[in-house]
């Protein structure tokens, strides 16, 4: 191993493998209130995806969350049926349906933007820009590992 100790070792393991675990769960509780009690993790990515700008084609979105259009479909009906995302026929080429938020998807997309402000606080409340620094650079390489194994 790269020139690190066997304690750092255990103790970089422990912290990656608990935060990957616990992640999920915890933006689910953070996001899940009696307003918003219905909308999954797997919703809260699409409403990302899809975002509060310009509406989007299905392709891009599919393209963004690395999935079908296919698959898509299945979660944008959900979405639809929840009142988060409307649906519309492009003017010029009927053929092509732009997705947008509804107001209450707007709503559940500032929410889960804010739990991500506060998370992002959180991780780095204490630390001098030098350890931001480091911080931002060690994610991004770990972010890239991860995507090159989905390759």
């Amino acid at each position: 191993m790269k020139g690190i100790d066997v304690d750092t070792y255990g103790t970089l393991n422990e912290v990656l493998v608990r935060l990957f675990r616990d992640i999920m769960d915890i933006e689910q509780r953070a996001v899940i209130t009696p307003e918003f009690n219905n909308v999954t993790n797997n919703d809260m990515h699409v409403i990302e995806a899809i975002g509060i700008n310009e509406p989007k084609n299905m392709s891009a979105i599919a393209k963004e969350l690395s999935v079908t259009v296919g698959t898509l479909t299945i979660a944008m009906n959900s979405l639809v049926k929840k009142g988060y995302v409307i649906r519309q026929r492009g003017k010029e080429d009927r053929r092509v349906v732009y997705i947008s938020l509804s107001e209450k998807g707007k709503e559940v997309y500032g929410h889960h933007a804010r739990f991500h402000q506060e998370m992002i606080e959180g991780a780095i409340s204490g630390l001098s820009e030098n350890e931001i620094e480091v911080l931002t650079k060690a994610l991004t390489k770990l972010n890239r590992w991860f995507r090159g194994l989905n390759k």
